[in-house]
């Protein structure tokens, strides 16, 4: 897929996505070029956590920071409840939040294996005083 201004502005998406599973504790965080193989969207930003509870909190912290920077809802959301595999789905790219051993079960990144890899750099957040 040739590189456009559409793409860099999703790369950038889902570069804050990254950025908010980071914040949260998230786990092996993974940004995939998936547009040339899988038609129905651009990006895949794939994401782990230890536990359910932890799953939701970054699935929601993606929501809130992509809507702070004026990305808006996704256009859908599954998996909440269960918290195994929650998808948020932006049209052009989805962020997929797993708790790990499903990560594992299901192995998004083998099964899109010839998708190249976007490189993102993890932001440290900045030390408070007295730290």
């Amino acid at each position: 897929m040739p590189f456009s201004p559409e793409l860099e502005q999703t790369h950038h998406w889902c570069e804050i996505a990254a950025q908010a599973a980071a914040s949260k504790k998230a786990d092996d965080i993974v940004i995939l070029d998936v547009g040339e193989v899988l038609v129905i969207t651009d990006t895949f930003v794939i994401t782990s956590a230890p536990n359910d509870r932890l799953v939701r909190t970054i699935a929601e912290e993606v929501e809130k920071q992509l809507k702070e920077e004026g990305r808006g809802s996704p256009q859908r959301v599954e998996g909440v409840r269960e918290a195994e595999w929650v998808l948020l789905d932006y049209g052009d790219f989805v962020v997929h939040v797993f708790l790990e051993e499903t990560r594992r079960f299901y192995d998004l990144e083998r099964l899109w294996a010839d998708a190249p890899r976007v490189p993102w750099v993890e932001r440290m957040p900045a030390r408070v005083a007295g730290e």
